[in-house]
């Protein structure tokens, strides 16, 4: 059973060094002389990037361990010969996904993935721009690393394995190191599983690109790479243009109800977990859950009609930060490939001299978040690793919002008396299902988990206040989306949708309520208008306080069913079923029309990127 277990160790780390081998050859045919990078740079890349490669290796190494496994119940297997057709196949496939990589990424600036199956339909236009003397030297180098590859794997392979005494334990030992291999191939034992994210490191894009395995990048994002453009076509495109035609205005206008002392304020972005309108007492929702988040909203600009796009953490932080609709079939911040083509509020503030960065307890690799924010200018970020340990394990999900409130406002202090201005984001998680929480101050669960959020906030804000900073700073607090309480309670009346949006501060003129209907995606043109900012490349992010906001209404989705709001009611319908969800006070085809043409618009947007 020891070769068996030899074997396998062996062959997982001989592909394991192939993949680390490919990091530097990427880097240095991608010019990474000419784009100053150095040794440690090289370093830190393949060292980043080991963990996808050690997933993709698990990947490889299955079926010679489910072979090893068969071996043991029979008596004589030449297992060279039998493995020689898969090392062959698995070399191939490798070395072809390698070299198109590393050929492709000096005209495409991202790591291979499924969208290049687009192209594939289209074979002579993609095959135009280049050469027959291109072509013929990478499948030279196709072959080259094949050959290699195969040469290695048939190196640590023994040609045949002993005979084993005890198969029953010999299985169990074999199950055992399946186990592991599950493991690896997952990614550790945490929340979040394998992904793109957990390998970027630094601010240089190049760099988490050469980090990122690129059969891993091929392989993850199958299924999610399509061609959006091609659904929900409701309408023709000129019925399309018309009745999107003067809904999101994204013209930047100077015309604006001016709320801000200052153009250049330091911001904190409070993204609340799921702090829905539920438990907000101004809002119609319950009067006890959140006593400090009722009376700062007499402090500042309140508004009071905001409506979340979607219904999760990974939809709804994307709506915020890049003032991007939330769609029913699809997480954008899931595909690379896509949202790193999005704007965001950080990318446009760092370029007028703002620092950014990002604050959460949780995994910061769960659902691709690590790479959408490298991707949207983020300097820093700050994430479970960087706790203790006892901390980590304050929450299911990570450390607990009074820990994280403290540390941030900790941080904050110190950057009193500096001319830089930031831009942080701070990302809350105890009001997170299984809602358990230190703080027993309602008897209820679910509302206690809130109370204890709006506790912490409380606390933060309170804190901030008794600085220097508070002068000059703005806190934008909005949910990443809404909760529907008590449990089973419907959306039907946009009770799960239905957020606060609250700007507080020194910054702040004077308080005030805003009541037009509009979106969470609107708070990033509505915050770059009050600073002065372009916000045109914002597509379905309108400035609420600028005069071109003419016709409010919001628009959101949650699984299957998209709604449409405006000052005559609302109207849902249910895409799967093809069929009017509901409608409320009354049937309007002009509501139902207008939300399906802002999700074909949505969706052709996306496929455009």
């Amino acid at each position: 059973m020891k070769k068996r277990i030899v074997y396998i160790v062996s062959y997982f780390f001989t592909v394991l060094l192939m993949f680390v081998i490919q990091k530097p050859l990427f880097m240095l045919y991608n010019d990474a002389v000419g784009k100053e990078v150095n040794l440690t740079d090289f370093g830190q890349v393949m060292w980043h990037g080991i963990s996808l490669d050690a997933t993709t290796a698990g990947y490889l190494t299955a079926l010679p361990l489910l072979v090893v496994l068969i071996s043991i119940w029979i008596r004589r297997l030449s297992l060279k010969k039998l493995l020689l057709p898969y090392y062959i196949l698995a070399a191939i496939l490798v070395s072809v996904v390698f070299v198109v990589d590393m050929g492709l990424y000096p005209f495409w600036g991202f790591k291979l993935d499924a969208s290049i199956f687009l192209y594939l339909d289209s074979p002579e236009e993609a095959m135009a721009s280049v050469s027959v003397g291109f072509i013929v030297i990478r499948i030279l180098a196709m072959l080259v690393w094949a050959i290699g590859m195969v040469w290695m794997m048939m190196k640590v392979t023994p040609h045949t394995l002993e005979k084993v005494e005890k198969r029953v334990l010999g299985t169990l030992g074999g199950l055992l190191c399946g186990g592991l291999l599950f493991v690896v191939i997952r990614g550790g034992v945490t929340e979040s599983t394998s992904n793109v994210g957990q390998v970027y490191f630094s601010s240089n894009q190049f760099l988490n690109h050469s980090a990122v395995n690129p059969c891993f990048s091929l392989l993850s994002s199958m299924g999610k790479s399509k061609d959006f453009s091609s659904e929900f076509n409701f309408f023709e495109e000129e019925k399309r243009a018309d009745l999107f035609e003067g809904l999101y205005p994204t013209k930047s206008s100077d015309k604006n109800i001016k709320v801000l002392k200052t153009e250049r304020p330091n911001v904190l972005l409070i993204l609340m977990e799921g702090f829905g309108g539920a438990f907000i007492e101004p809002l119609g929702g319950l009067p006890e859950v959140a006593p400090n988040l009722n009376r700062l909203s007499e402090e500042g600009v309140f508004f009071t009609q905001c409506y979340a796009n979607s219904f999760r953490t990974d939809r709804g932080t994307v709506s915020a930060l890049s003032g991007y609709l939330g769609l029913p079939t699809v997480s954008i911040m899931k595909v690379p490939v896509k949202s790193r083509t999005l704007p965001a509020i950080s990318e446009e503030l760092a370029k007028v001299g703002y620092q950014t960065d990002f604050f959460y307890g949780g995994d910061i690799n769960f659902t691709n978040m690590k790479s959408y924010l490298v991707s949207k200018g983020y300097q820093k970020l700050t994430a479970d690793t960087d706790f203790s340990l006892a901390e980590q394990n304050s929450n299911a999900w990570g450390v607990n919002d009074d820990i994280t409130s403290d540390r941030l406002l900790e941080q904050l202090k110190q950057r009193a008396g500096t001319d830089t201005p930031w831009f942080t984001t701070y990302l809350t998680l105890s009001s997170h299902e299984p809602f358990e929480v230190p703080y027993n101050r309602l008897e209820e669960k679910i509302p206690n988990a809130f109370a204890y959020t709006d506790e912490c906030l409380g606390k933060l804000i309170d804190g901030l206040k008794e600085t220097p900073l508070w002068d000059d700073l703005l806190i934008v607090c909005i949910p990443d989306h809404g909760f529907c309480y008590p449990q089973g309670a419907t959306d039907r009346g946009g009770e799960f949708s239905h957020i606060p949006m609250l700007w507080l501060g020194g910054a702040i003129k004077e308080p005030m309520r805003v009541d037009k209907i509009m979106n969470q995606t609107d708070m990033a043109a509505t915050l770059l208008g009050q600073l002065g900012l372009d916000y045109s490349m914002f597509p379905f992010s309108r400035n609420v306080l600028s005069e071109s906001y003419v016709y409010p209404f919001a628009f959101y989705s949650s699984g299957s069913v998209y709604a449409f709001r405006d000052s005559t009611g609302v109207s849902a319908y249910d895409i799967k079923a093809d069929c009017i969800s509901y409608e409320e006070p009354s049937a309007s085809e002009e509501r139902l029309n207008r939300g399906k043409a802002i999700l074909q618009s949505a969706y052709d947007d996306l496929g455009n990127r």
